[in-house]
């Protein structure tokens, strides 16, 4: 998770209902449209709910690319950082707060732990290890949305299509460019991968550029809804 994209949140210690004990709360599917439900319910910051977007879709890539189920790995990217605005862990807590509330909470709907441990992995404070190919992915792209995303905003047009892999690489030396994206995150997760780093990040912004509207990164004037944009929507 980056700074950048959650320096926009208001008040992230407002005061939320507690979450439903495990046993009333009523069994959910793991769908695409199940997991926006979730954004919206428990994120406010659009800025966030962007990141997540942006993660579904680096994930729905990394997914066609490895040979993987298309929809669950995109629920993983979606639903990573649901719970971060209300339990934002400032104390890096392992079997507390984000991400670990989230994933007790949806544990609790009866989701894969295939899902549910990629989540707890993308934290290094959990001391999840990261053994399936979903969890080593969504580690991977995490930062690296985050710091794509960056890039693109600070273009007099503010769209990703005018970010390329060179432009990239380049903020990622330039250690005052958003502070808060963990560049050893991105190179340690293209590793993990086996992907060359320039193949990775090609792979993410190519990605990031062809659903630009729903991540709110076309460029200035123009907005897309992310319910219904991303590709392959549940």
């Amino acid at each position: 998770q980056t700074s950048e994209i959650r320096c926009l949140i208001s008040d992230p210690r407002r005061h939320y209902p507690t979450t439903p004990s495990p046993a009333r709360i009523p069994p959910m599917p793991a769908t695409r449209q199940a997991a926006w439900s979730l954004v919206q319910e428990w994120t406010q910051s659009e800025s966030l709910r962007k990141h997540m977007l942006s993660v579904e879709t680096a994930m729905r890539a990394y997914a066609r690319r490895l040979g993987h189920d298309e929809e669950a790995w995109a629920v993983a990217g979606l639903i990573h950082d649901f719970d971060y605005e209300r339990f934002p862990n400032d104390a890096q807590a392992a079997d507390a707060e984000h991400p670990a509330e989230g994933v007790r909470y949806l544990r609790g709907l009866g989701w894969s732990e295939e899902i549910l441990e990629a989540v707890l992995g993308h934290a290094h404070y959990t001391g999840v290890a990261r053994v399936t190919p979903m969890a080593k992915a969504l580690f991977a792209v995490d930062e690296l949305t985050g710091l794509i995303t960056a890039c693109a905003l600070v273009k007099p047009s503010k769209a990703v299509r005018d970010v390329d892999v060179a432009g990239v690489r380049k903020k990622m030396k330039d250690k005052a460019f958003a502070r808060g994206v963990n560049r050893d995150d991105i190179v340690q997760g293209a590793e993990a991968l086996g992907v060359p780093l320039d193949e990775h990040i090609g792979l993410v912004l190519t990605a990031m550029q062809e659903n630009a509207p729903a991540l709110g990164l076309a460029g200035i004037g123009e907005t897309a809804s992310a319910s219904t944009t991303i590709s392959g929507d549940a």
